[in-house]
C-alpha cells in the first residue's frame, strides 16, 4: 500500500504533530495502534510504499494487529483510506473542519445569540482553565456548543460533566459523550436535576450491593440491573420489599432475577406498596392454597372411599351370582 500526506516532503525534517494530536487523539490510542500512527506518519512524509507485511515485521505487531489498527485509525480520523493506500490526514485541517462547517448554515441570531451568551462562555473558560490547564483544543468548543443545545444542560450542570470524566480519569469525547447522554436521558437539565439524579444513582448502587450480598453474586449484569431500576424508579419499591422477594427463592431451585420480577411485579399490579401490605398479601394467598389443598384433599379421599365401596358391591354381587348359579 502506499502512503501520503496532504503536506510539501522537507528533506532532512522532523516528524511533527500538532498540538491537537495530543489533546483530541492520543488519549483514545492503543499503544499498539500508536505505534502503528507514529510509523505511518513518519513514512508518509517520503511517500513510501509499504505492505501490511512489512510493516508486522517492521513493528513487531501480528498481521492482524496492523488491520485492526488501520481500522481504529480511520474511523477516528486519523487517516483516509484510497485505492492505492491511506493518506495520513493533518488533523489541523480537520479539526477546523469540525471547528467551522456547522457554523456556516446557522442563523445570523443563533450565532449572535450565542456570543452573547456570557454565561456559557464563562463556563467553557472554566472549564478549559480547570481541566485542560488552558489549552484545551479547538474542536472542544464545538461539542461542548453542541451539548448545551442538545440537552439543554445549563451551565452548572456543563461543569459538572467535565469534572464527573475528569475525576474518572476519563476526559476523552467519547466517555464525555456517553455521560452527557445518560444525563440527557434522565432529563438532567439543571443543578437540581443532576443532584436527584445523584441521589438516585447512590440509591441503585446501595441497592445492588445488598442485593449482591444477599445473593452471593460477586457481579451483577446490565440486564440484571435493568431489573432492579424498574424495582426502584418505576415501582417505587426499596431494598425491604426487593428483600421479601430474595427470600423466597429458598422454594425455587436456582431462582433468576426473571422469577424474581415476576414476584415483584405482581405486587405492583395489585397496588401494594409497603412491606406490611406485601406480607399480608402473601399470607392470605398461603391460606387460600392450604384451603384448596385440603379441599381437594378431602375430595379426594371421598372418591377413594366411593370407589372402594363400589368395588366391595362388585365383589358381593358376583358371589350371590355364583351361589345362584
Amino acid at each position: 500500500m502506499k502512503l501520503e500526506r496532504k503536506e510539501k516532503s522537507l528533506l532532512f525534517s522532523e516528524t511533527i504533530l500538532p498540538d491537537i494530536f495530543f489533546t483530541d487523539y492520543l488519549p483514545e490510542l492503543s499503544g499498539d495502534v500508536l505505534k502503528l500512527y507514529l510509523y505511518m506518519n513518519f513514512l508518509s512524509k517520503f511517500n513510501k510504499t509499504i505492505k501490511i507485511n512489512d510493516l508486522s515485521k517492521k513493528l513487531s505487531l501480528a498481521f492482524q494487529s496492523i488491520k485492526d489498527g488501520l481500522d481504529s485509525l480511520e474511523n477516528m480520523g486519523l487517516i483516509m483510506k484510497k485505492s492505492s493506500g491511506y493518506i495520513v490526514l493533518n488533523l489541523q485541517e480537520v479539526a477546523l473542519n469540525k471547528l467551522y462547517s456547522p457554523n456556516l448554515t446557522a442563523s445570523e441570531e443563533k450565532v449572535e445569540s450565542l456570543a452573547k451568551n456570557q454565561a456559557r462562555s464563562r463556563a467553557i473558560e472554566h472549564i478549559n482553565n480547570t481541566y485542560f490547564q488552558g489549552v484545551m483544543s479547538p474542536s472542544w468548543y464545538n461539542d461542548i456548543d453542541i451539548w448545551f443545545q442538545k440537552f439543554d444542560f445549563d451551565e452548572q450542570v456543563m461543569i459538572a460533566l467535565f469534572e464527573y470524566c475528569f475525576n474518572h480519569s476519563a476526559l476523552h469525547k467519547n466517555y464525555v459523550q456517553k455521560v452527557a447522554e445518560n444525563w440527557g436521558a434522565s432529563n438532567v437539565k439543571t443543578w437540581t436535576d443532576l443532584d436527584l439524579y445523584y441521589q438516585k444513582q447512590e440509591k441503585i448502587m446501595k441497592i445492588t450491593n445488598a442485593i449482591k450480598k444477599k445473593l452471593g453474586k460477586p457481579t451483577i449484569n446490565v440486564y440484571e440491573k435493568a431489573f432492579i431500576e424498574k424495582w426502584v424508579y418505576d415501582f417505587g419499591y426499596d431494598m425491604d420489599i426487593i428483600e421479601i422477594a430474595l427470600k423466597r427463592a429458598t422454594l425455587k431451585q436456582a431462582p433468576t432475577f426473571a422469577y424474581f420480577d415476576s414476584l415483584i411485579s405482581s405486587w405492583h399490579e395489585r397496588s401494594l406498596k409497603t412491606k406490611e401490605e406485601i406480607l399480608t398479601y402473601i399470607d392470605q394467598r398461603s391460606k387460600q392454597n392450604k384451603m384448596v389443598k385440603d379441599i381437594n384433599k378431602k375430595t379426594t379421599s371421598k372418591l377413594s372411599y366411593a370407589q372402594r365401596a363400589y368395588d366391595n358391591l362388585d365383589f358381593l354381587y358376583a358371589n350371590n351370582v355364583n351361589k345362584e348359579a
